[in-house]
């Protein structure tokens, strides 16, 4: 019997008993129309694009073409009444969904996961045909696409499409937990907790996703439910509480114990009402500003200054692109970090799997959060070579003006974005981890920066945001981003904090583990010898000396290499590790001691 790949539960934070993962062997066919029926022409290998090595197919979906998925399931409700829920972790880039030839539902939005109920497409005796209809612009429309390019190349990689995460079912009672939102509330040592019930409500009642109605309440009709949560810690019940359908309730929770990165420690929520009952996690922490013994503006942590030393995680692998070969993978990747002493990753214009957060709050692993960028074509030179050399630039350009310039003429694709960014922050909304929200990259698409940013403090007031991050600061975001690869980095205490979120760069190509022998770099070295010394270099001039100044956070690139880029701290395969281990973890110690100092009131401006 072969092995079904990502064969875990899927989504940690709403855990039931009654579900099936669908990876695993698909029928695919590329097709010049959505027409049906077709012949198809082989298997793949889903939850993995067409495009990767593991898919077994190596065949790329061109802008205007079709992609078509089939399997049969075959499955029985547990009991009377019960719905059976099919759960799509992505689909890139927008899809609709047939059973046994009926349209049960479609989706657009390549990097966010969705749900359709297919319960009254199954036959009488539990059976269905499932079939996939996807298709994908790439960079050829607006859409969102992170670092995907039809010709790939330097900092931009191969496009990938379709089916790229885990797609399972379960099945729920008549009326079941559709959603729980979580909120610590440190300062008043409670958990603040809505549950929002499903199944028997009325059509026109589904809770609004988008951005600017993020609080709409849903399921009023399904009052008389008796839902209780109780909280744990360990074998320790710590809270509990009845709710009310879809009203916020405060659970204390006694004795507290806060997560750090140091200290990653989660709760378990056990939550019942009627005959469902799911299983979840939480954390107590918060997020916050504030400022140091000196006045200077710092990030805090569970109200404690807290400096964010964090490494780029672009999330690819060389055989499956954005789809980590296995469970295994993603959590070698965050350890391998935290072994180096970073506690910070920045997800870089790519949403994970539900399973990588999960990764993240159990092992403590900061997570900013990148939104990913859509678009037209950009013009590089513009948003990308310009800034770099005319730093001024980076200030005085506005962006709720003159669309083209950023390429976002589209109105359809403005209006998409803050809808998916929207989804984003409800899908991640309860990570404990999860500490900013990225909204622009260097330009990539950006408009009304402002706006968007106001949005998103309304729609989730607990976490920071990088509203630019590198170049085009509107002055609405939490700290002043900066991309810094070629000067020395100075800052000065100010108004936000500083902070560094792509710095270094330097390159390093072993041969044997990389995808090419050519490379992108900002600054190439021949050894890992000469990388190792640079990069010491680089961290006594440029972090350590400005930590008293004012610095707040630092992102290296990055966490491996891709692709054409050989910057990584690790290779593509991840098999060799360029940097000295013992080396860079005295260094991220260091670090640790001069911001300790620094806040303190013990540190020296240079």
């Amino acid at each position: 019997m072969k092995t079904v790949p990502h064969a875990e539960y899927p989504r940690p934070q709403l855990r039931r008993e009654h579900w099936e993962i669908l990876n695993g062997e698909w029928e695919y066919a590329f097709r010049a129309t959505e027409d049906r029926p077709i012949t198809y022409d082989g298997t793949i290998l889903v939850p993995f694009s067409p495009e990767t090595e593991m898919s077994g197919v190596g065949r790329t979906l061109r802008p205007g073409e079709y992609l078509h998925y089939r399997r049969q399931i075959s499955t029985k409700a547990p009991g009377e009444g019960w719905h059976l829920l099919l759960h799509f972790g992505a689909v890139d880039e927008r899809c609709a969904v047939f059973l046994n030839g009926q349209c049960a539902g479609g989706h657009r939005g390549g990097y966010l996961s969705f749900s359709m109920e297919i319960t009254p497409y199954l036959s009488p005796e539990g059976e269905a045909e499932i079939t996939v209809v996807v298709q994908d612009d790439t960079d050829e429309g607006w859409a969102a696409r992170g670092k995907q390019k039809t010709e790939p190349g330097g900092m931009f990689y191969p496009g990938q499409s379709g089916i790229w995460k885990t797609v399972w079912m379960e099945w729920v009672p008549p009326v079941y937990i559709e959603s729980v939102v979580m909120e610590p509330r440190l300062d008043e040592g409670c958990l603040a907790l809505r549950v929002t019930l499903g199944g028997a409500i009325e059509a026109g009642a589904e809770q609004n996703a988008a951005i600017e109605d993020s609080t709409a309440q849903a399921g009023a009709e399904t009052t008389g439910y008796a839902i209780r949560a109780a909280a744990y810690s360990g074998n320790e019940k710590c809270g509990e509480a009845a709710l009310e359908n879809g009203k916020e309730t405060l659970v204390k929770i006694s004795p507290l114990r806060l997560w750090s990165p140091e200290e990653p420690h989660l709760y378990d929520l056990e939550i019942t009402a009627g005959e469902d009952r799911a299983e979840s996690y939480f954390a107590m922490r918060k997020f916050s500003l504030g400022r140091d013994a000196r006045g200077i503006p710092r990030f805090m942590l569970n109200g404690r200054p807290y400096f964010m030393n964090g490494v780029l995680d672009q999330g690819y692998w060389p055989q499956s692109l954005m789809t980590p070969p296995d469970d295994r993978a993603m959590v070698l990747d965050i350890r391998r970090m935290k072994r180096l002493g970073f506690n910070m990753l920045r997800k870089h214009v790519k949403v994970e799997c539900d399973r990588w957060y999960y990764h993240c709050d159990r092992l403590g692993m900061l997570v900013w959060q990148d939104a990913v960028n859509g678009g037209g074509k950009y013009d590089m030179n513009f948003v990308c070579n310009l800034p770099t050399v005319f730093t001024a630039m980076q200030r005085m350009v506005k962006d709720d003006h003159g669309y083209a310039r950023f390429a976002r003429e589209d109105p359809e694709g403005r209006e998409a974005f803050v809808r998916e960014l929207g989804e984003m922050i409800e899908q991640l909304r309860n990570v404990p981890s999860l500490c900013v929200w990225g909204l622009f990259n260097e330009g990539w698409g950006q408009f009304d920066a402002r706006r968007v940013t106001a949005m998103i403090r309304k729609a989730d007031r607990t976490r920071l945001i990088d509203q630019a991050s590198g170049w085009f600061d509107q002055g609405g975001g939490d700290f002043r981003s900066i991309h810094n690869y070629f000067r020395v980095l100075t800052v000065r205490p100010g108004r936000r904090i500083a902070a560094v979120t792509e710095y270094g760069g330097y390159s390093c190509l072993i041969p044997g583990h990389a995808k090419r022998n050519d490379m992108k770099a900002y600054r190439k070295f021949d050894t890992p010898e000469a990388l190792m010394a640079a990069y010491e270099k680089l961290i006594l001039r440029d972090i350590l000396r400005q930590i008293p100044n004012g610095l707040g956070a630092a992102v290296y690139t990055q966490l491996s290499d891709v692709e054409d880029e050989v910057n990584g701290i690790y290779t593509y395969d991840r098999e060799l590790l360029k940097l000295d281990m013992r080396t860079v973890r005295r260094l991220n110690r260091a670090v640790q001691r001069v911001f300790e100092k620094s806040v303190a009131g013990a540190g020296k401006r240079v």
